[in-house]
């Protein structure tokens, strides 16, 4: 069992309990962390609540807009000040509205944008939130970071592949990997790891919003050599980054996808 006692761990991303990020923050409190959540208004009952359940203290908890430097700075510096340097940091939002997803949401009347279509304000937007956000946490938090911290950030493969169903958000997935790559290299000097978890499609409230959500998890149940996955799968490989096993390890993309992303056609004896 990995040990993480006494580590201080903040999670970015939570929304419900099938949201990826609680998976992996409940990992990182099983494991010993003292485990810190963001929220945003809407979902401030529901964070908290999940904390308690889980056995997680929600006081350490805050409401957090990604998009504001200064609530993020004074998020983590509270956590630093209470529970101290911040070993490990969860980057797990994402947004894009449909005109951005180029599909329609379910229970919409509005007509989505064709991808020639997209708005460039909802689409800055949603790159503000889904990717530039995390150099505006790792800027926040680069001076309240612990000796050979980890941050990872959560991708998807519409980054390198077409998911209609998925369109202007594919963009903000390559954007964010890309920056990634680049904090990896900015962190090397100081021992601070950057990586990123590849996830297959799980059944979160967010990919209900994608149009044909079924039929892909269909495809993914035909074409990965290990089938479909759960959140508890992203939240097993998250725990090897939040760890020393991963010390030596950044600027890594690791697919957690039942190996989807090796396949080019599902195997005749799928």
């Amino acid at each position: 069992m990995i040990n993480n006692h006494d580590k201080v761990a903040v999670v970015f991303g939570v929304r419900n309990d099938s949201s990826i990020a609680f998976s992996i923050a409940k990992k990182l409190h099983e494991s010993g962390c003292k485990v810190a959540l963001s929220y945003v208004s809407e979902t401030k009952e529901e964070v908290l609540h999940l904390m308690q359940v889980a056995g997680m203290n929600n006081e350490f908890s805050g409401e957090v807009d990604v998009r504001s430097e200064q609530q993020i700075a004074a998020f983590l510096q509270k956590i630093h000040t209470d529970l101290g340097a911040i070993d490990y940091i969860l980057h797990g939002v994402a947004f894009g509205n449909q005109k951005v997803m180029c599909s329609t949401y379910p229970g919409s009347n509005e007509e989505a944008s064709s991808y020639l279509d997209i708005p460039f304000d909802d689409l800055m937007d949603a790159f503000d939130i889904s990717a530039y956000s995390l150099l505006r946490i790792c800027r926040a938090a680069e001076k309240l970071l612990a000796k050979d911290a980890s941050i990872l950030t959560l991708t998807y493969n519409a980054s390198q592949r077409v998911f209609p169903g998925y369109a202007g958000m594919g963009v903000n997935k390559a954007a964010l990997e890309n920056i990634m790559l680049y904090l990896a290299d900015y962190f090397g000097k100081t021992g601070v790891r950057v990586n990123a978890l590849s996830p297959g499609l799980v059944m979160t409230t967010s990919a209900g919003g994608i149009n044909g959500v079924r039929k892909l998890r269909k495809l993914g149940k035909m074409t990965a050599p290990l089938g479909n996955i759960e959140a508890v799968d992203v939240g097993n490989a998250a725990l090897y980054y939040f760890s020393d096993l991963s010390k030596k390890v950044t600027g890594n993309i690791h697919y957690v996808d039942g190996g989807f992303n090796i396949m080019g056609v599902p195997d005749d004896g799928a």
